[in-house]
């Protein structure tokens, strides 16, 4: 975690995402009513789902930050999977019905040209997405969030479909009509795979799929550094939410005596809890081998 203000804009992103996608709503809502954008009402459509998905994710990070009992022994992180699942799920629900909306209108010919004030409802809304998704990003990757990146993937899926109404408002509105339906059909499916790609990671997180690569690889040079580490048997780790929890067994000196091997356990955990960021627990198991083999 770069800096000390990570942790409290961890507990700050989703009341920003809330307020923004609450306005996003009802201006673009409001504008592509009065401008008669078909586009730009399935955009605040869109931002509407985005208002649950913010209040889920809440609800899971609050969840998440409750420590380990008897019947959670490895605390309550993974609901962050269950989260970004559900956000997923309801961006996906949502493009659907665009999708229907979009292709009735295309089939029966029910659409016509909007007013070209609908292109400022459409451009700030691409500005406040980006602007949410980069904030979040950031947050969600300090703070190794599967939820808060969940939730920015959100606001980036309305940032690319805003840009893609923006597109077919200026075409319809020079001459080529069809043009809104489209962008609408074109946001539904670009959202769709968004949201099909949230549900993929949330499996992924709930089935204890290993985390990157990168990772697993700069705990491994720490461990492997240690003193009295003379090798690596095995390494392994799963994503607990936010946290990482790792199991490691090392090999020791077979003439090493308890003591010793409990203080290399010790300061061997020390030393990846200080240079791994997000490390939630770290199991050691320490194997004897002679010297030499």
């Amino acid at each position: 975690m770069k800096y000390d203000e990570c942790k409290e804009c961890r507990d700050q992103v989703t009341w920003f995402s809330i307020f923004t996608n609450v306005f996003l709503v009802f201006y673009k809502g409001t504008l592509g009513v009065l401008s008669g954008c078909q586009a730009l009402v399935a955009d605040a459509f869109h931002s509407s789902a985005d208002v649950i998905a913010s209040s889920v994710t809440m609800v899971s990070l609050k969840v998440s930050n409750k420590p380990a009992d008897s019947d959670h022994h490895y605390g309550h992180g993974k609901i962050q999977f269950i989260s970004s699942s559900i956000v997923g799920t309801i961006l996906i629900i949502g493009a659907i019905f665009i999708l229907i909306d979009a292709i009735r209108a295309i089939y029966t010919g029910d659409y016509g040209a909007p007013d070209r004030i609908a292109i400022v409802g459409a451009a700030i809304s691409v500005a406040m997405n980006e602007l949410m998704f980069r904030y979040q990003s950031c947050v969600g990757r300090e703070n190794n969030s599967p939820a808060i990146m969940a939730n920015a993937w959100d606001n980036r899926s309305d940032a690319y479909s805003s840009i893609a109404v923006l597109v077919g408002i200026v075409f319809a509105t020079f001459g080529f009509p069809i043009a809104d339906p489209l962008a609408a059909l074109m946001v539904s499916l670009m959202v769709i795979r968004i949201g099909v790609e949230l549900n993929v990671d949330a499996i992924d997180g709930l089935m204890d799929a290993s985390p990157e690569m990168d990772e697993l690889q700069s705990i491994y040079n720490v461990v492997s550094k240690a003193k009295g580490v003379m090798g690596i048997s095995y390494m392994r780790a799963r994503t607990l939410g936010e946290d990482l929890h790792v199991e490691v067994n090392v090999h020791v000196p077979a003439d090493l005596k308890v003591y010793e091997g409990d203080l290399i356990v010790d300061l061997l955990k020390q030393q990846v809890m200080r240079e791994i960021d997000h490390i939630g627990q770290l199991e050691v198991f320490l194997t004897p081998v002679e010297e030499g083999v």
